[in-house]
């Protein structure tokens, strides 16, 4: 199997190579933001709506030189690292981008580094998952809501310990409950539900990460005259809904097929997936 490669602050290394030190603020307080972004036929997908996230994520965390990772960059350096892996059509990157300085709890400097990976894909369109998830709700660690919540930051370990309870509970996906008890997200994606023939998903003010796929796919469902509610969503009323299905940048939308006992249908995720498809012209 052929090396890959990653870029580490615009230098192009092999993914083996040890590239971070004890002092970095990402892997010492978790100092950082990512974003996780597709590529289908070589064309990085929502790369303006990418860039805006990740450009407000670092301006709250108060880390210099947003403006340079615009959609621009993040163009350029996906199609050339995808060159350089040998990968012509379908990927998927994460980019890292954390506060490159020293210090304790209070940085030295604000100047950023980052860290870009890729791995191919096989299919430039979003699909459908064959089989329903089965998911439960996580409730252990309540997520917090405040002006980090909506930001997918390197501090992730409430979303590693609901991944445990996945993992031992042998679930495909877990809810969780912002600190209010209050429907939040998935573990890595965006939730929306089907009620009584309207679509709801729960407002930012309560703490969700605001996805790019979870915006793209409020915005599709307007163009086509489908009303999505941004609402406080009590978990209980996952006992209720006719359909649930989660959203994030590499799958697209994927329905969920059980809670418990109750089982959903995927008319909507369906129909709006293949809208997806059509709109991001793949």
């Amino acid at each position: 199997m052929s090396k890959r490669f990653i870029n580490f602050n615009g230098e192009i290394l092999q993914e083996e190579e040890k590239v971070l030190s004890l002092a970095n603020r990402g892997f010492k307080y978790g100092d950082g933001l990512f974003e996780t972004m597709r590529m289908s036929r070589g064309k990085l997908n929502f790369p303006e709506e990418h860039a805006e996230r990740l450009q407000k994520g670092m301006k709250t965390l108060k880390i210099e030189g947003y403006s340079y990772l615009d959609a621009y960059f993040l163009k350029e350096v996906t199609e050339d690292l995808a060159k350089r892996n040998k990968i012509s059509q379908n990927a998927r990157f994460r980019l890292t981008v954390f506060r490159d300085s020293d210090g304790l709890y209070t940085p030295t400097d604000n100047k950023n580094g980052y860290s870009l990976e890729v791995s191919p894909l096989e299919s430039a369109y979003y699909n459908i998952n064959s089989k329903g998830l089965i998911m439960d709700v996580y409730d252990d660690i309540l997520k917090p809501i405040n002006k980090l919540s909506n930001l997918k930051t390197c501090s992730a370990l409430p979303f590693v310990m609901a991944g445990l309870y996945k993992q031992q509970h042998r679930l495909d996906d877990v809810f969780i409950l912002n600190q209010n008890g209050f429907l939040c997200e998935a573990l890595s994606s965006n939730v929306f539900l089907v009620y009584k023939g309207q679509i709801y998903t729960p407002a930012l003010s309560e703490g969700c990460v605001a996805g790019v796929m979870r915006q793209v796919v409020i915005n599709l469902a307007a163009e086509h005259q489908l009303d999505i509610i941004e609402a406080q969503i009590n978990p209980e009323i996952l006992n209720e809904v006719e359909e649930v299905f989660v959203t994030n940048a590499i799958n697209g939308i994927q329905w969920v097929m059980g809670f418990n006992r109750k089982r959903y249908f995927n008319e909507v995720s369906k129909m709006l997936l293949e809208r997806l498809n059509s709109f991001n012209k793949v």
